[in-house]
């Protein structure tokens, strides 16, 4: 046991040590293309923020509550709205193609999506709004949330890193923890009444579970950074809709494969994170590497479904 995990800390130096280099090397070129670009639009964008600031007569608590709040909302129930109509509807049929688990959720029951939809909206008014209270005094303290100046490109993609590692850490631990049997039956098991997950069901859980599983993993990184509220806003709305993708059941094309977390609701006990790292170092995805959904676990670059590509096994007859 000590070999294995001496073998896979040392596999993950490597992979995380490569991963270094690369992202050094993207710094060097695509964000060096890509400041040129925004320096380019940088006077518009600036000009548009100090607009908005005016216009709220620098009004600090506004401002965070539209770029923190809104913003991040809107994100997740425009492109959860689109979702659901193909859930409830079956159409149009070109998305519905790309559904994960073959049969369920066709159509999804609507009794059961009026209970999700109406838990999310709970947890957000009732818990993560009220959670940005403190987390703007905090943001407040630093001093840099605020600022006229809007963040270059290039610090916003090392804060971008930052954030996607804390939130990995948090998340994966905290999703252990609350997998542990007590936990679970009285608080995480809500959460897994959907065996095979849409977009809503990303924030369909326990009040305690969306405190320390959901939004605190996503809040942390910010508030360890100080960072600007426009920042914050892009993150918020990347997290919200990078969760949905990986609840939705549809591994649609060009997106961020959802088929991780999707094997996660439909075994339990595998694929806790969201990257994947912790569970390689862990083990916990070990019966999700033996599997096809592990082979479909990438981004579908073509328009043929991974289920059409890479079809499960006949099952054997007796």
């Amino acid at each position: 046991q000590e070999e294995k995990l001496w073998d896979a800390i040392k596999i993950t130096a490597y992979v995380l040590g490569t991963c270094l280099l690369i992202f050094t090397a993207l710094v060097n070129s695509v964000s060096w293309y890509m400041q040129n670009t925004w320096d380019t639009s940088g006077h518009f964008w600036q000009t548009t923020w100090l607009k908005f600031y005016d216009h709220f007569e620098g009004n600090e608590w506004t401002i965070f509550l539209l770029g923190a709040a809104l913003v991040p909302s809107l994100a997740f129930w425009c492109f959860n709205g689109i979702l659901m109509v193909a859930d409830v509807t079956g159409k149009p049929t070109f998305i519905t193609r790309y559904r994960i688990q073959l049969g369920k959720n066709d159509p999804v029951d609507t009794k059961k999506l009026c209970q999700a939809i109406y838990t999310a909206l709970c947890n957000q008014f009732f818990v993560s709004f009220p959670m940005l209270v403190p987390m703007f005094y905090i943001m407040k303290w630093w001093g840099n949330t605020f600022s006229k100046e809007l963040p270059t490109f290039q610090w916003f993609l090392v804060e971008l890193s930052i954030f996607t590692l804390v939130e990995e850490i948090l998340f994966y631990y905290t999703h252990r923890l609350v997998h542990l049997p007590l936990l679970y039956k009285h608080i995480h098991k809500k959460h897994h009444e959907w065996t095979a997950p849409i977009g809503v069901v990303s924030i369909y859980a326990h009040p305690l579970e969306h405190i320390i599983s959901n939004t605190l993993p996503v809040m942390t990184g910010p508030m360890i950074m100080g960072s600007h509220i426009v920042s914050i806003s892009a993150w918020f709305s990347l997290a919200l809709v990078t969760t949905s993708i990986s609840h939705c059941g549809y591994h649609l094309p060009f997106l961020p494969s959802p088929e991780f977390h999707d094997f996660h609701h439909l075994k339990f006990n595998q694929c806790y994170g969201v990257l994947g790292v912790l569970d390689y170092l862990h083990g916990t995805d070990t019966v999700f590497r033996q599997t096809k959904a592990y082979k479909r676990h990438r981004v579908l670059l073509s328009f043929t479904p991974l289920s059409e590509s890479i079809p499960e096994a006949p099952k054997r007859t007796e």
